[in-house]
């Protein structure tokens, strides 16, 4: 029986909706036009997401004071596939190369070229000011070259080049991203609503939720109060839709239950309204609490994601129960048109009939035989997570497909030391300069060092080894009868007045590594070298991108340790207090961790052997277990508060069976929108992204197809009343002897 609804004077059923949608116009009006304007405070460079502890971002600081202004530097790596090149090639180089002095925002003189053993390659190294627009800058670099006329081909890498990459991999974010989004939503619509009118006004609270989310995400930016990255900016837009699409069907399909059992659709939707608030409050609660346990995160950019898909589901939630209802009841029962449902004085709770009433009948038949075959399934799939690479990949490997940065680091990886012109930096006392050259000379994986120097052409010291180099150089061309052929040789060596800079009574040494900087030999390099130098002297740090890699690896393996317990511990107290129980959110915490490593399992797979990707970041295992569980109990929560609710009229078993029937539609068709919506993240060629979109739309389905509609009730049936531990049973039927059928 439904509580009796006295009757609303009409200027309020109409006067309250108005409104709501005039403030939700507002909201949409002023986010809209910031869709454009978000990439404008997103940042892409990995280093400003590590922690101030990490050692690399102290060694960042440090950096400014040997240095007018923080930069980053642009390669520019030249090559010759058919032919060597010569010394007039070299000279059009430098003569080009000087021309890049006047970008704006290019930093101190263009070194002169270096050219490589085997004279089929050559690079120069752009330094650009650290607040530069990457994208312009490495834009007017290509256009420069382009008007030099150069007969060698060139490419643009290092830092620079791999941020211009992610650039453009980001650009299809505010437009392409967002329209396959939808475009597929709205295909998913069409066929579950089979109606015209109801996708729009579902697409409608999805977009103005998504503005409004938009809106405050970038003054949060703005203001500096969180760090915004293109990977969080897509997993908004994708989290809000699938978001708000999943309580906006979970709505309507309780709107269209209670319009049979109403003559009037403003009391069914009342009902619907009282009916749907708790299990969809405590969904998107659940989510959000989850994402927040992401602040625990050492990553600023793991941690950004917390607050800020929290805004968005908070906003998705609030669409849902005031935009939606608001569109529904000016429309009335039309808006299922043309299948409107119509009013029954008397209706069957559940009609047993359909798809999901044969379900229904299956699982009163067989549970244990069906939750114990799915769970064998389940945990055999997730032994494939033992072939899950996620360790991190190369800098090199984040953009797929064409990359003229990759291809600039694997000519210089066959022409030259892999960490050429990305060197790793060492600042240390002074007074032990001279003792730890010999010890990072010695390291494995070390190619040469220098220091950071004063009246130095090239503005750094060669030391040790690649100080001997240049002298024997220059001792070559000075035959060895010249009369005073030292005084000569000390002459003609270009670093003879040059000094090593101190600042602050520390030096700053740049290592040229072996191997190329984002690889993982680089980053044991840095790390054995970090061993060596602290047990000399605590205080010296070592930074360079080899380090961001590697302190970046370390914060991720932490945020995964961190974070992932207390999403669990938050979720499972969440569950008792909405379930009134202790057993019941233990087992279903325990379907929906199965669920996960399944479709780890199962993505690692393909991830090897059919995609042959080079390995995956350590994030992608911690935001897929956010979005998955936390998703994931959505779904748990949709079914079993209806469970609950019939339980408490019907029995537990019955109940179960009745509840299956009553959200297995909306469930499957939400799970469906939520897939497909995070799917559409694919078409940003980001490793990170795609890798993501294939885990969470794989694991989705598997949960609501196989979890939700087969695994729980089949548990929730063979258990009965006893799930409700330790709730009274007084509360609910005794079922031990009586089985409900469907």
């Amino acid at each position: 029986m439904t509580k009796r609804i006295h009757s609303i004077p009409k200027y309020i059923r109409v006067l309250i909706p108005t409104l709501l949608i005039a403030v939700w116009l507002t909201a949409a009006g002023l986010g809209g036009p910031y869709f454009g304007k978000i990439s404008e405070v997103a940042s892409n460079d990995q280093s400003t997401f590590l922690p101030a502890s990490a050692e690399s971002t102290k060694v960042v600081n440090e950096l400014e004071k040997f240095q007018d202004e923080s930069s980053l530097p642009a390669i520019v790596v030249f090559h010759d596939s058919d032919n060597t090149i010569g010394d007039k090639a070299v000279a059009k180089i430098q003569s080009a190369a000087n021309q890049l002095e006047s970008i704006e925002g290019t930093l101190g003189k263009v070194l002169p070229p270096v050219v490589a053993d085997d004279n089929k390659a050559v690079f120069v190294v752009v330094n650009m000011t650290s607040d530069t627009d990457y994208r312009e800058f490495s834009k007017m670099i290509k256009t420069k070259l382009n008007d030099a006329d150069l007969s060698t081909s060139f490419y643009v890498t290092g830092p620079v080049g791999f941020l211009d990459d992610l650039g453009k991999a980001f650009a299809g974010i505010d437009g392409l991203l967002l329209v396959v989004a939808l475009s597929v939503v709205f295909v998913i619509l069409i066929i579950v609503y089979r109606s015209p009118i109801l996708p729009f006004l579902v697409l409608t609270t999805s977009v103005f939720a998504l503005c409004a989310a938009i809106l405050a995400v970038y003054y949060l930016a703005k203001a500096d109060l969180i760090t915004l990255n293109g990977q969080v900016q897509g997993i908004l837009f994708i989290l809000v839709i699938g978001a708000a699409t999943d309580y906006a069907l979970l709505f309507v399909a309780r709107y269209k239950e209670e319009l049979q059992r109403h003559r009037e659709p403003y009391r069914a939707l009342l009902t619907s309204w009282r009916r749907s608030l708790e299990p969809i409050a405590a969904a998107g609660g659940t989510v959000i609490a989850g994402l927040l346990c992401l602040l625990l995160s050492d990553l600023t950019s793991n941690a950004a994601l917390g607050p800020v898909g929290a805004i968005g589901i908070l906003l998705a939630i609030i669409s849902a129960l005031t935009l939606l209802p608001s569109l529904l009841l000016m429309w009335g029962r039309r808006v299922f048109w043309p299948r409107i449902p119509t009013y029954k004085a008397k209706v069957a709770e559940t009609e047993k009939k359909g798809v999901w009433s044969r379900v229904a009948i299956f699982v009163s038949r067989h549970p244990r035989a069906i939750w114990s075959t799915i769970l064998a399934i389940l945990v055999v799939c997730s032994l494939g997570m033992v072939q899950l690479k996620a360790d991190g990949v190369p800098q090199s490997e984040f953009v797929l497909g064409n990359s003229d940065a990759r291809t600039g680091q694997t000519l210089i990886d066959k022409h030259f030391p892999g960490g050429s012109g990305t060197p790793a930096y060492v600042i240390t006392p002074a007074h032990i300069t001279d003792t730890i050259v010999p010890k990072i000379e010695a390291a494995s994986g070390i190619v040469s060092v220098s220091a950071r120097a004063n009246n130095s052409p090239s503005g750094t010291l060669p030391l040790g080894e690649a100080a001997n180099e240049v002298s024997n150089k220059i001792a070559e061309q000075v035959p060895a009868d010249v009369p005073g052929r030292e005084e000569i040789i000390a002459a003609a060596n270009p670093f003879k007045d040059a000094s090593i800079k101190t600042v602050d009574n520390e030096n700053l040494l740049e290592v040229t590594l072996r191997d190329v900087a984002d690889s993982e030999e680089a980053q044991a390099t840095i790390q054995s070298l970090r061993n060596t130098l602290h047990d000399i002297d605590s205080s010296i740090q070592i930074g360079g991108t080899a380090a961001v890699q590697l302190d970046t690896r370390i914060s991720s393996e932490h945020d995964r340790a961190t974070v992932i317990p207390a999403v669990l511990i938050v979720i499972t107290i969440i569950l008792m207090l909405l379930l009134r129980s202790i057993l019941a959110p233990l087992l279903l915490l325990v379907t929906t961790i199965i669920s996960f490593t399944a479709t780890l399992g199962i993505a690692a797979l393909v991830f090897n052997h059919l995609f042959g990707f080079p390995g995956a970041d350590p994030s992608v295992i911690l935001y897929s277990f956010i979005f998955l569980v936390a998703l994931g109990i959505d779904y748990n929560i949709f079914l079993m508060t209806r469970v609950r609710e019939e339980s408490l009229k019907q029995g537990t078993r019955a109940g179960t069976l009745t509840g299956l029937i009553a959200t297995g539609g909306v469930i499957t068709s939400a799970g469906i929108v939520l897939a497909a919506t995070f799917a559409a993240l694919a078409v940003i060629p980001v490793l990170f992204l795609v890798q993501l979109a294939f885990i969470v739309s794989l694991g989705v389905l598997i949960d609501t197809i196989i979890v939700r509609s087969l695994l729980v009730p089949a548990f929730s049936y063979d258990i009965g009343h006893k799930i409700w531990w330790p709730s009274r049973n007084s509360n609910f039927k005794d079922e031990r002897k009586k089985k409900g059928t469907a």
